[in-house]
């Protein structure tokens, strides 16, 4: 029988060893929200570089997104789940205030010995959390913690808000830390920062225990994600670039070194101006936000996996990834790459499946905001011929089936 017993034991180094992603079915294109708010695909394309969106479906949740993407870099990586030493899950949209979502993906993977907790740090929340398992495991504390960020931010947003509800999407992306007897690789250099004057730059005023989810906090729409985007964008763009600087300087590792960056994918133009005061060309820099949009927490592993899986990485080379967020935390890793990336094509055995016990006393409704479900309704009706069924409104009651699909 294995000893899960937490080991004093140095490793050698820690390396990746697995990694996975999952996005929902459902697109929702610029021109889907043309019918909702003042926009049009050029006005969105041309400041974002957003083309497209993924939606989360009405039975999935950021806990089974987030469990499909660390199965899948379970697999990746070969791991028993009963090996799992520590779930870290990075997200701004937990399935509930309590308990933590980590917990609910533990039951998904059957990680019957792995301590679950989530991570708040907003769209930086995944390198916060790589940072924090790499130090579980270099000082002999865990062998093996997977580190996960997903996000179901389109419930969250005010589609008669132009400035937010383009700019945001749903999904999850995740990866497996180890310890290994081997030297070499793994992390080289970290940077960490927050800057509490942003605070309110990028927000969601009600919903904590300082304006409760009252009728009345509820009211002017104070459940939806605020931004000043301008402020963001100048503060954003400078931040980011730092905080590469400072984990590379501290990596020992010249801006050429640098095989490829993955940075957060929120504007392909804070994208490109971090890329130039780097000193780093696009050819170098991994980008699907015109794919998926702004993942927040999920961007980066989301990227990472993608960048790996099309041949972007091989073992040896230095990969930077960095991210921006709520808050103002702002988060960098330089990491030397150590795994086989053919071994990425074992992530396509899992199923987008999660089992997840439901709530006995709490029915849930389809939680898909009511102007998606129309569009998505309409959508349906064209692939199919058929005529729509009547508007939807606040969402027919689901059953809570025992395997739900992610």
């Amino acid at each position: 029988m294995t000893d899960h017993t937490p080991s004093r034991a140095l490793p050698a180094s820690v390396r990746l060893t697995g990694w996975g992603m999952y996005v929902p079915q459902r697109v929702l294109t610029n021109h889907d929200l043309e019918g909702l708010v003042e926009t049009n695909d050029e006005w969105i394309t041309s400041r974002t570089g957003i083309r497209e969106r993924r939606v989360a479906g009405p039975a999935e949740t950021t806990a089974t997104l987030a469990a499909v993407a660390g199965k899948r870099a379970l697999a990746v990586a070969g791991l028993d789940p009963e090996a799992l030493d520590m779930i870290l899950v990075a997200t701004c949209t937990p399935d509930y205030a309590m308990p933590a979502t980590a917990v609910f993906v533990k039951e998904a993977l059957g990680a019957t010995h792995a301590a679950a907790m989530d991570l708040s740090a907003v769209c930086s929340g995944f390198v916060y959390g790589f940072s924090a398992a790499h130090a579980y495991i270099a000082s002999g504390l865990y062998r093996h913690v997977l580190v996960i960020g997903a996000e179901v931010l389109t419930r969250l947003l005010d589609y008669r808000d132009r400035n937010t509800c383009v700019l945001f999407g749903d999904g999850a992306g995740a990866v497996l830390l180890s310890a290994s007897p081997e030297s070499g690789g793994g992390l080289l250099g970290f940077e960490l920062t927050a800057e509490p004057a942003g605070a309110y730059n990028i927000w969601t005023p009600v919903g904590g225990v300082a304006i409760p989810p009252t009728a009345e906090g509820l009211e002017g729409g104070g459940r939806f994600v605020r931004m000043k985007g301008q402020e963001t964008y100048r503060y954003a763009t400078r931040t980011m670039a730092s905080t590469v600087e400072t984990a590379l300087e501290r990596a020992g590792v010249h801006p050429d070194e640098v095989a490829l960056f993955v940075p957060h994918q929120a504007n392909v133009r804070i994208i490109d101006a971090v890329g130039r005061q780097l000193g780093i060309g696009l050819e170098r820099v991994y980008i699907n936000v015109d794919r998926y949009g702004n993942t927040s927490a999920a961007s980066v592993p989301i990227a990472l996996a993608e960048a790996v899986d099309a041949g972007r990485v091989k073992p040896g080379d230095v990969v930077v990834f960095v991210a921006f967020g709520s808050g103002y935390t702002s988060g960098a890793c330089v990491v030397r790459w150590t795994a086989d990336p053919a071994l990425g094509r074992r992530a396509a055995s899992v199923p987008p499946a999660a089992h997840i016990a439901a709530p006995a006393d709490y029915p849930r409704a389809d939680p898909t905001p009511p102007e998606l479900q129309r569009v998505f309704a309409r959508k349906e009706a064209t692939a199919t011929g058929e005529r729509p069924a009547a508007e939807p409104g606040a969402g027919a009651e689901l059953t809570s089936p025992a395997e739900v699909p992610a």
